[in-house]
């Protein structure tokens, strides 16, 4: 925790709202809103991809894993942020720090390998029809998940690991509203070529690689939907790819500016910013872009609806 015998921070005091006090209760609003409505949008959409059996395939399966990552991705922030608020009082203790840094980049992490796995998807579905169902069998997808997860957590496991040898000589105020590996870069008092090495050398591994590879998936997409001769079947290709592209343009676009940038170029309100649209706000943009664009969603939604209206006036007919 800390080296020589400097005295181990025992806790952190979380400066992003500090200087707006007047705030507090409005900032509450937002937040407890922006939690609410991505973890009904997330678990509605986890329900009906288990429910409707016409949601039983590789795709929804992948976006199920999506929705479980950012339920945990909101789970190990937002809780923190509301408590702090309603308290008036930005603590955390240096192991929920650390616990909460895990956790965070476990579901990001995981997150980008996901997004390339589930363009590797679009690209078995349009590029490879007759072969679809071998190219993507059950114990190809599963695997596919399995790996997602293990290297979202050895990427969260490696930084979590190296951040818990940080010295931060009696400096306990991070300029943010939840712990993360560059807020903890800045106030360490330790050397931090290691750490900023490794974020470096990881973010090709868990962003650069997956995105070239969700970028060559596409090539071949769009080269295969041009030669379609139907506009119909054209458009209902497209269709099936839109959702995914503008999730992989806001998670990447988001990830590159909060972790491969100099903090010291962007003021505490720009850090904040970013990492508030990628941590909090996307978790919450996910299920809608999915929902809204997505016609087998939205009929799973009203099956189950119309079930629970059969239910509610069944016994007035007896």
């Amino acid at each position: 925790m800390a080296g020589g015998n400097q005295t181990p921070v025992k806790e952190f005091i979380l400066l992003g709202f500090s200087g707006i006090p007047r705030a507090h209760a409005f900032l509450f609003l937002v937040f407890f809103t922006i939690y609410l409505l991505s973890m009904i949008g997330n678990t509605t959409l986890i329900t009906l991809i288990r429910l409707d059996s016409r949601l039983h395939s590789p795709m929804y399966y992948f976006l199920s894993h999506l929705s479980c990552l950012d339920v945990c991705n909101l789970s190990v922030t937002v809780p923190k942020i509301l408590a702090n608020l309603a308290s008036q009082k930005s603590t955390i203790s240096y192991k929920e720090c650390m616990a909460q840094m895990f956790f965070l980049m476990t579901s990001t992490g995981t997150e980008s390998i996901l997004l390339a796995v589930m363009a590797y998807d679009r690209y078995a579905a349009i590029c490879q029809p007759l072969h679809y169902n071998n190219l993507m069998s059950s114990q190809v997808y599963v695997s596919l998940a399995i790996f997602s997860w293990l290297g979202g957590i050895l990427n969260s496991a490696t930084h979590t690991a190296l951040a818990t040898n940080l010295s931060f000589c009696g400096a306990n105020r991070i300029d943010h509203i939840f712990c993360d590996v560059p807020p903890l870069l800045k106030i360490t008092c330790s050397d931090t070529y290691v750490n900023e090495m490794v974020i470096h050398i990881f973010s090709i591994f868990m962003a650069v690689g997956p995105f070239l590879l969700i970028v060559i998936s596409y090539v071949y997409i769009v080269s295969a939907i041009l030669r379609i001769r139907s506009n119909t079947s054209r458009r209902k290709a497209f269709s099936t790819c839109s959702s995914h592209v503008a999730v992989v343009i806001i998670h990447f676009g988001m990830a590159n500016v909060n972790y491969n940038r100099p903090g010291a170029d962007y003021s505490s309100e720009v850090n904040i910013l970013v990492s508030t649209l990628y941590c909090i706000i996307t978790p919450m943009l996910n299920p809608l872009i999915y929902s809204f664009r997505n016609k087998d969603v939205k009929n799973a939604l009203g099956k189950v609806l119309g079930l629970q209206r059969k239910a509610f006036t069944s016994p007035k007919k007896q």
